[in-house]
C-alpha cells in the first residue's frame, strides 16, 4: 500500500519545483523531504526523479510521470474523505490543544479573530500541560496543539514555532530567599519545572517545592504571595512580581519555544486554515 504522506511530499516536490519549497508546503526540512522521496523510491524499487547536479530543475523519470497523476488523485481523495468525516453539513471542526499557562487574553483575542474570519469553522479548545497535549494528539482526541518545548535546531515536525522568553520571578516584596530555595512549580513533566530543578542543582543550591499547581493563575498568585520563586514567560508576569537578578544567583534563561504540532499526517482544509491563521496572526511570545 502507498504511504499517503510520502505521496503528498512527492506531489509537493513536483508542484513547487524543488525540495526546499516543497518542505515549506508540507512543513518539513529539505533533508526530510529528500529522505521521504528516497523512501518512496525504495518502496517502489525504481527512481522517480532525475537527479542532475548541474540542473536545479526537477525532472520526472518515466515511472515518476506514471505515478504523479495517481499520487495527486490519492492525496486529494484522502483529504476530501477526512474533511467529510470531520465536518458536518459543510461546517468544519478543529480541536486545538493549548498550554495551561498560555495567556488567556491572548487566547481569547486569537479565538475571536479566527471566529470572525472563518464563521463556518468551529474551534474547540482543550487546556493542559504540554506532556498531556502530546498524549491527546496520540490518542486523536485533538487535531492540533500548541506545546512548550526546548529550542533546538534538531527539533523537527512543527507546523510553526515562536520563541518564548522565560524569566526567574518572585513576589515584588520578597527581598531575600530562604535556604533551601522555595519553588512554585507545575506538576512533574512540565518543561519549566525541569528547567528550574536542573538550574538550581547545577549551581549546587538546595531547593524545596513550596507550592504546586496545574493552573497558571494559581502559580501567579503563589508567586505574588511570596510563597517562592518560579519561571514564567514574560507575558505571564504580573505587576506584583519582580525579576530575580543575576547577582542574586539566577542567570538569564535561554528561550524556550511554543510549537504548533499536528496529530494527523495529512491536514484537512479546515485544519490548514487554522494553521495559516496562526502563522499570520501570532508573533514571538
Amino acid at each position: 500500500m502507498f504511504d499517503l504522506e510520502l505521496l503528498r511530499t512527492f506531489v509537493s516536490v513536483i508542484d513547487s519545483g524543488g525540495f526546499t519549497k516543497a518542505g515549506e508546503r508540507v512543513n518539513r526540512t529539505q533533508s526530510t523531504v529528500s529522505q521521504q522521496i528516497h523512501k518512496l523510491e525504495a518502496q517502489l524499487g525504481r527512481p522517480l526523479l532525475l537527479r542532475q547536479r548541474a540542473s536545479k530543475h526537477i525532472e520526472l523519470t518515466e515511472d515518476g510521470e506514471r505515478l504523479i497523476g495517481y499520487a495527486r488523485r490519492l492525496v486529494s481523495l484522502a483529504l476530501e474523505a477526512h474533511s467529510v468525516l470531520c465536518g458536518s453539513d459543510g461546517a468544519g471542526v478543529v480541536k486545538l490543544g493549548v498550554p495551561e499557562d498560555f495567556d488567556v487574553q491572548r487566547l481569547m483575542t486569537l479565538l475571536s479573530g479566527f471566529a470572525h474570519a472563518h464563521p463556518h469553522i468551529r474551534l474547540d479548545t482543550v487546556n493542559g500541560l504540554s506532556v498531556e497535549l502530546h498524549a491527546r494528539l496520540e490518542s486523536k482526541d485533538i487535531d492540533l496543539a500548541l506545546v512548550k518545548r526546548e529550542r533546538s535546531p534538531r527539533q523537527d515536525g512543527a507546523l510553526a514555532n515562536w520563541p518564548e522568553q522565560v524569566n526567574w520571578v518572585v513576589g515584588r516584596d520578597v527581598l531575600t530567599l530562604d535556604d533551601p530555595v522555595p519553588l512554585v512549580v507545575y506538576p512533574q513533566g512540565c518543561i519549566y519545572r525541569n528547567r528550574i530543578v536542573h538550574a538550581l542543582e547545577a549551581s549546587a543550591r538546595r531547593w524545596r517545592v513550596a507550592f504546586a499547581s496545574q493552573s497558571l493563575v494559581g502559580i501567579q498568585a503563589a508567586v505574588s504571595a511570596g510563597l517562592g520563586i518560579s519561571l514564567l514567560p514574560a507575558s505571564a508576569m504580573r505587576d506584583d512580581h519582580r525579576l530575580l537578578r543575576e547577582e542574586e544567583g539566577f542567570a538569564p534563561v535561554p528561550p524556550t519555544e511554543l510549537a504548533l504540532i499536528s496529530g494527523h499526517r495529512l491536514l484537512t482544509t479546515v485544519q490548514q486554515t487554522l494553521v495559516d491563521y496562526m502563522k499570520a496572526g501570532m508573533t514571538d511570545v
